[in-house]
């Protein structure tokens, strides 16, 4: 019996060793080809370049966008800012201007 014990003892010993070592073995797995392993590490980082530029992009259309808002602002309108947006959205002119027409 004592035998019989030591082997169950020796088998269960074995399979807590086997499971530790596939658990090691996929986490190891996982550190080098998963989604954020080393393998995929230059594709981010490339991601990570190519969304600090449209952030940078977005950022100067923002600016640009502010400043246009500030010049339209109800109290104080730049009247260069309001002349160009009703010629723009009016076809307004002044009499003395001539309008040149350019085919596409």
């Amino acid at each position: 019996m004592r035998s019989r014990g030591r082997l169950d003892l020796v088998r269960k010993q074995k399979a807590t060793q086997s499971a530790a070592l596939f658990v090691l073995l996929v986490i190891g797995g996982l550190a080098i080809a998963g989604p954020s392993g080393l393998l995929a590490w230059s594709e981010n980082l490339r991601l990570l370049d190519q969304r600090k530029a449209q952030l940078a992009a977005l950022e100067k259309d923002r600016a640009a966008l502010e400043n246009k808002v500030a010049l339209l602002h109800p109290d104080h309108a730049d009247p260069d800012m309001v002349g160009e947006l009703l010629r723009s959205q009016l076809n307004v002119v002044h009499p003395d201007e001539v309008v040149i027409k350019l085919d596409d």
